[in-house]
């Protein structure tokens, strides 16, 4: 099972998150890719960043892409770097023009990796 392809045609995606001290939805704007029922996105701040900062204390998310939302959980790279990778390179392939045989931006090499498995 994967997303809709014609999902996977918008340029952002909008995660909502719980405020970790207030409990309120807090909503960003990002990139992401899809693979598969997972959507991916990277922290330029790693965990200093408010949404990660968030989600690392209470994983149960939303993720609007186009007119849909999803509910999932989110996770860091920690768990499968391989998959990690190919969502690095997807990312970067999408948004930075990245091509196979060049290296990736230190955006995609060094930003946290978060993944959300999409409840579907």
């Amino acid at each position: 099972m994967s997303l809709p392809d014609d999902l996977g045609a918008e340029e952002y995606a909008y995660l909502t998150t719980r405020g970790r001290r207030t409990g309120r939805p807090h909503t960003i704007e990002i990139w992401f890719a899809a693979v598969g029922t997972t959507v991916w996105m990277i922290s330029g701040g790693g965990t200093s960043s408010d949404w990660t900062a968030n989600l690392l204390a209470d994983p149960a998310v939303t993720v609007r892409i186009g007119s849909r939302t999803f509910s999932g959980r989110a996770r860091t790279d920690a768990g499968d770097a391989g998959e990690a990778a190919v969502a690095r390179r997807r990312l970067a392939a999408r948004y930075q023009g990245w091509e196979e045989g060049h290296p990736l931006s230190s955006w995609a090499t060094t930003g946290l990796a978060v993944a959300v498995d999409l409840e579907l």
